[in-house]
């Protein structure tokens, strides 16, 4: 009888838990980084957004729901910016084991793509 009460009271507690779970507000989505040049520009914007709202005397309830919802932007910005430059260090890579090797085509191909990547990070 008390281990069936106990599974009735957990059993109750899981079902509030996921109820309130749904009613949350859905958390924002922010900007979508597709491309790394996309990243660029929206992480240099947001980063702009967010300097502007600390550089304030105070911070309002509605400058953190705006900070929070920058967060998101400046995250899918970081995380596309993190795949990136993964693939710049594999193409850099590919360039110096080239050098070394004398293959000319190897170096021209994956520098291509290295440099291509890297100025748009850093023009």
């Amino acid at each position: 009888m008390k281990q069936s009460i106990t599974t009735l009271l957990l059993a109750g507690l899981l079902a509030t838990t996921a109820a309130q779970a749904e009613e949350r507000t859905d958390h924002f989505e922010g900007e979508t980084s597709a491309t790394l040049e996309q990243a660029v520009t929206n992480f240099s914007a947001t980063n702009r957004q967010l300097a502007e709202l600390l550089a304030q005397p105070e911070l309002e309830t509605s400058d953190l729901g705006t900070i929070h919802e920058l967060t998101y932007t400046l995250e899918n910005a970081l995380e596309k910016i993190k795949e990136e430059t993964a693939d710049m260090a594999i193409a850099l890579e590919e360039v110096h084991q080239g050098s070394e090797t004398g293959d000319v085509e190897r170096v021209r191909a994956n520098g291509e793509t290295y440099l291509g990547a890297a100025q748009t990070l850093v023009p």
